[in-house]
């Protein structure tokens, strides 16, 4: 009997050893994708500066990540389940990156708590970490990037 708790827990402990490290090595892919989808905002305004259309930053944006080799969506249809019912259109992301971030942009005066929010829920929504609200109508870029993480499990 001793003897089957014994394999038992070695492979328990070799189960949540491999689960540690798989989480480690996508929390620090996410993190290294965080650092470029930063990097690339800041390159874009610095580029165009504030105060165009979003849809100007969307697409340049989405092309600065493409040329690091990052799979960009743009205006992705998401789905959304309400009670037992599924929609195809629930919401629109702006950008995912590598299917796993979500980026909003927004070329605004002013960010609202509400577009944090929003974006908190897509992430619920959709099962993914890690977002980034994008303000291009800030004067300065590092004052319009919020991070938004999802640590939501059922």
């Amino acid at each position: 009997m001793s003897s089957y708790l014994g394999k038992y827990f070695s492979r328990r402990r070799k189960d949540a050893k491999f689960k540690k490290e798989e989480f480690l090595e996508r929390n620090m892919d996410l993190e290294i994708l965080g650092k470029e989808i930063v990097d690339s905002a800041y390159k874009v305004h610095t580029e165009l500066g504030p105060g165009l259309l979003e849809s100007v930053y969307e697409v340049s944006l989405a092309y600065e990540l493409a040329k690091r080799g990052r799979k960009v969506q743009r205006q992705v249809p998401m789905k959304i389940k309400y009670e037992d019912i599924y929609f195809d259109e629930g919401f629109r992301a702006d950008l995912i990156v590598n299917d796993l971030v979500i980026i909003e942009l927004k070329s605004v005066e002013k960010v609202h708590l509400v577009y944090k929010k929003q974006l908190l829920t897509y992430l619920k929504l959709t099962d993914k970490n890690l977002g980034f609200l994008i303000n291009f109508g800030e004067v300065l870029i590092k004052n319009g990037i919020t991070r938004i993480v999802n640590n939501y499990r059922e």
